[in-house]
């Protein structure tokens, strides 16, 4: 009752407040044709009659065109207005309105609860939010009390709606997870890393409304603002990979900054405006969704938008690729990439209206004759402040003089930058729209960036260069010393002293060793040119390999692996080819070529390095993959280029993606933040390196790694106080796990959550910090910590823990290893019915009491795991079994059943689903047939039991020859209709009824079983 009155009714009531209308469950029921079917029939025929003035046949035609459409795509496509049909008594089609986006008041929104969807594995979502009867929001209530409401269990929900009812999510914009205080939003089919919080309520501000939920609600519910968000910032973005579709829903910030330039181009005021968006932000995403609304602007109409024409301008070669196929990746409609100035010439001259032109801004480098009709042009720039150099802005305004400009920047505008502030901002106002470096941070959005100094012995001041040749080229011949120093010395003459770069390349490995490696997080090194990016893969090879062959890999085997992990990416140069008698700069220029990418190697390459588990593990590189390069699995850059102002920024945020790999065990590592490792002594001068900027712009750019170890300290003194307030000092993992167990049934259940929440992070922030030397004072705690919160989540949830794997590699062999010292791992481990050790439990004579209810508990976890499991793979067969532990595990809480009574019913039910498990084999069935006679029987358990069997293998094997030669069957409507058909034959030849719903649950079953490979 607790998610219904703390998270499922106030929602309700938040929505009800919005303007939405309330149904009963039973009264959306009445209004759907089946339970099984989702569209309030009623509502979508009178919305479609209303809204396009058509006469009942022709919507009800238009309802059974949409009952049957199951691709969320073509759902958003037609939602949006694309869709057109052959109305009666016309010869050609028209264009069919499902929703009127400029007057929200002349559509209908409905809200209902306990929306019961039957299938295969029916499933009831909390809320779902329908407009002109059409489901589009699913929200999952659940109740900040119980210890699994966070919203870990929520999203397991929402994918398990996903997953068994699909039809309710075909139309689906987004999901909603929400405790009645937190709310988190994601596109339908996110994993739950991208679900994320709506904070900033622009244009309306946070003390407008009675609590967050309220506030959330508006933000992200309220009718307009809903059909605006499914009008315009919902795209779908196909990875040129992967080829595979990704639906992006926008965030916040890009939200804002969309509706304050769209607001100010149709109001016609100022004709410019800047925005800041931190990089890994989104950023050539916001400038999408602002194309999508300016082009297509559905929920407004202004003379100003009538069909404007859109020119995305950026100042590199590549950049230019990027965002050009951001667009086309996202389907928007028709930019055109101009390669050339003639290109883009002849395509802004040509006039006209409604073009999307994506370019380079020296395409204008020396254009002064203004365009005619200019006005209707609306300029977006990326990286504006680099367009001002070379006057090429002045060439850009000349030739486009009365256009809008709206500059976007990932990071921040110099303080002296007046030209851009001049070209791009309204005086005054600095940024239209600002989402800075703690911002993003905050949102996770991005990760923060550490930074740490390193061998400050070979760290580089340009003011003593002359006195550290001396020191550092000491022991050269004095012709070469002299020779060295006619050529002038620079930072990079001192930079690539042979020892300097072979200690640092030892340091290198042994720091990738211990921060990344462990995980699968892979690193950059940034050299000072392109003659050091060859001499740091010589010396980094030479490491790793001679590191290898310690371990005991054969030496060309260890030489391959080696120059398999490293990859170099640098521009090409006409000396490279050229001969030289100094066999030192021979051996360079040789490697220059050696080592060289072409086009297609390096995009092998980039691939290579996202990819998780593949080689290279390193790149290294000079000037280039520093900005545009979106590594996610990046962790570490080692950075050995004195970097300053916008470079330095736009280097370091390579490391700042969020990610997060999956393990086989099916726990997750998320990437806790990039770190900088700095050789040439950057940091230590970061005030100076950063000194253009605002400092409340760049005060967190980078952060000392030494706050990590403030941030520890601090954990554990949270943690600590924690527990000896609920009187678990002193005592063995075990005895506090028990005794929190005790305190929680006795109404101390928050003092548990709230320990249970410290502990994780006491946990992760020394995770993240590790190998650190400051971990070791805590190394202790954290072993009993660990063991602590396993054993309690067992006790306290009789379900099993997944906290152990979460925690890195780095320190999880440790925990492991702690467990299995202290005799923990049989207490822990929670072991498979098929585990011939399962059985050990059920033996009570001679156990005192507490070693029978450690057994219950651990009985308890390991039965709801199997069942679960099991009921996945098919309700009809093991619902039962899933419905009795649950009720063992009632009755003891309740008091109603000892712990060696409870074990006993385990033991009879642990063989009850062994024999259902071999049932098959003893009617001479596979599992896949025998499961669908079950799911038979109990729609039609009156009828002859072999004649059920007999129909149950005949549709089995057309099943199993549907996956054997159509693997993808389960996305091929046209052919799951046929094989529909098949199974209403073999139905009807054996006479038995209730054919379309044995149909139904038969194909939910199918396509899970027999479908999963595809």
């Amino acid at each position: 009752m607790s998610e219904y009155r703390l998270a499922e009714k106030p929602a309700l009531d938040a929505l009800a407040a919005l303007g939405w209308q309330v149904l009963s469950p039973a009264q959306a029921l009445a209004m759907r044709e089946e339970e099984n079917r989702v569209i309030l029939k009623p509502v979508l025929l009178a919305a479609l009659r209303e809204l396009n003035g058509i006469g009942a046949e022709d919507a009800e035609a238009i309802y059974n065109d949409l009952s049957t459409l199951s691709d969320n795509e073509e759902w958003q496509r037609k939602l949006r207005g694309g869709y057109s049909r052959r109305l009666s008594g016309e010869n050609r089609d028209s264009p069919i309105a499902l929703i009127d986006f400029k007057n929200p008041d002349r559509n209908v929104f409905h809200v209902t609860s306990q929306f019961r969807v039957a299938a295969q594995r029916p499933r009831i979502p909390d809320v779902v939010l329908f407009v002109n009867g059409i489901p589009l929001v699913v929200i999952e209530a659940k109740s900040p009390l119980k210890g699994t409401a966070t919203a870990g269990e929520a999203f397991e929900q929402i994918k398990q709606y996903e997953r068994d009812i699909p039809r309710l999510f075909y139309p689906n914009a987004f999901n909603l997870v929400t405790d009645g205080m937190a709310t988190l939003y994601g596109a339908t089919g996110a994993p739950s890393q991208f679900y994320a919080p709506w904070p900033d309520a622009w244009p309306r501000h946070r003390d407008e409304f009675a609590d967050d939920l309220a506030k959330d609600l508006w933000c992200l519910c309220e009718p307009a603002r809903l059909l605006d968000l499914l009008a315009h910032f919902i795209v779908f973005e196909t990875d040129p990979e992967t080829g595979r579709k990704i639906k992006k829903v926008c965030r916040y910030q890009q939200f804002r900054a969309v509706n304050k330039a769209v607001e100010r181009v149709a109001a016609g005021e100022h004709r410019k405006g800047l925005i800041w968006h931190t990089q890994g932000s989104g950023k050539s995403l916001t400038m999408v969704f602002l194309a999508l609304k300016l082009k297509t602007h559905l929920t407004l109409d202004a003379p100003s938008l009538a069909n404007p024409n859109i020119l995305v301008l950026t100042d590199r070669i590549d950049l230019d690729d990027q965002i050009s196929k951001t667009f086309v990746a996202c389907g928007l409609p028709n930019p055109t990439q101009c390669g050339s100035v003639a290109a883009l010439r002849e395509a802004v001259n040509r006039g006209g209206n409604g073009q999307i032109l994506l370019s380079t801004i020296f395409k204008f480098a020396g254009s002064k004759e203004p365009i005619p009709n200019s006005a209707n042009w609306i300029v977006l720039v990326d990286e504006c402040h680099r367009t001002q150099e070379k006057d090429l802005g002045a060439f850009l305004q000349a030739t486009l003089p009365d256009a809008h400009f709206y500059g976007f920047t990932g990071t921040p505008i110099k303080s002296t930058d007046k030209d851009t502030y001049a070209r791009f901002s309204v005086a005054g106002e600095g940024y239209l729209d600002k989402y800075g470096i703690d911002d993003a941070v905050r949102d996770g959005a991005t990760v923060p960036i550490l930074y740490e100094g390193r061998k400050a012995d070979w760290a580089i001041n340009e003011a003593e260069i002359d006195i550290l040749f001396d020191r550092w080229f000491v022991d050269l011949p004095d012709d070469k010393r002299e020779d060295l120093k006619r050529k002038g010395l620079t930072l990079a003459t001192i930079a690539k002293h042979p020892e300097r770069i072979r200690l640092i390349a030892l340091d290198i490995w042994e720091h990738f060793k211990a921060v990344c490696q462990p995980d699968g997080f892979k690193a950059q090194i940034v050299a000072v040119d392109r003659e050091a990016v060859i001499l740091y893969r010589a010396a980094l090879s030479t490491v790793i390999t001679a590191d290898l062959e310690r371990g005991g890999m054969e030496a060309g085997e260890a030489q391959a692996k080696a120059d398999a992990m490293i990859a170099c990416v640098y521009s090409k140069s006409q000396e490279d080819n050229k001969p030289s008698e100094n066999p030192e700069i021979a051996a360079l220029r040789a490697g220059l070529e050696a080592h060289y990418l072409d086009d297609t190697a390096e995009k092998d390459v980039k691939k290579r390095f996202k990819a998780m588990g593949q080689d290279p593990q390193f790149l290294i590189v000079c000037d280039k993959l520093l900005t545009g390069f979106d590594a996610p699995l990046e962790h570490v850059m080692y950075l050995d280029k004195p970097l300053k102002e916008h470079n330095l920024l736009q280097a370091i945020a390579r490391t700042n993606r969020t990610c997060t790999i999956r393990l086989p065990d099916g726990g997750e590592i998320a990437k806790p933040n990039g770190r900088i490792v700095d050789y040439i002594g950057v940091t230590s001068h970061l005030d100076e390196a950063l000194q253009s900027y605002r400092s409340e712009d760049v005060e967190n750019a980078m952060r000392d790694i030494a706050i990590l170890r403030n941030d520890l300290k601090e954990a554990h003194a949270r943690y600590r106080a924690q527990k000896r307030a609920m009187g678990l000092e002193g005592m063995d993992e075990k005895s506090a796990a028990y005794a929190a167990a005790k305190l929680a049934a006795g109404g101390q259940e928050d003092d548990w959550f709230d320990l249970q929440r410290l502990t994780r992070i006491f946990i992760k922030v020394y995770a993240d910090l590790s190998p650190d030397p400051a971990i070791l004072d805590f190394t202790a705690e954290v072993k009993w910590a660990s063991a602590f919160l396993r054993l309690a989540t067992q006790a306290i949830a009789k379900d099993e823990s997944l906290d152990h794997r979460s925690y890195s590699a780095k320190i999880r062999e440790m925990l492991e290893t702690h467990v299995h010292v202290t005799g923990l791992s049989t207490t822990i481990r929670l072991r498979s019915i098929t585990d011939p050790n399962f059985v050990d439990d059920f033996a009570t004579e001679g156990k005192a009491e507490p070693e029978l209810q450690e057994a219950f508990v651990r009985k308890s976890a390991e039965l709801r795991r199997t069942t679960r499991e099991l009921v996945d793979k098919n309700p009809a067969q093991y619902g039962r079994f899933s419905e009795r532990v649950l009720e063992i595990i009632r009755r003891f809480e309740e008091g109603q059943l000892a712990a060696a009574d409870g074990l006993h019913e385990f033991e009879r039910l642990t063989g009850d689903i062994e024999a259902e498990q071999g049932a098959h084999a003893e009617l001479g069935m596979d599992e896949n047939a025998f499961s669908i006679l079950r799911i038979v029987e109990a729609i039609v358990p009156d009828t002859d039991h072999e004649t059920l069997q007999d129909a149950a293998i005949a549709i089995g094997a057309i099943y199993a020859d549907a996956a054997a030669t159509q693997p993808a069957f389960a996305h091929m409507e046209a052919y799951l209709r046929s094989l529909r058909q098949q199974v209403r034959r073999i139905l009807t030849d054996h006479g038995i009824g209730e054919t379309k719903t044995i149909r139904e649950k038969v194909e939910e079953f199918a396509v899970h079983a027999y479908g999963s490979g595809a």
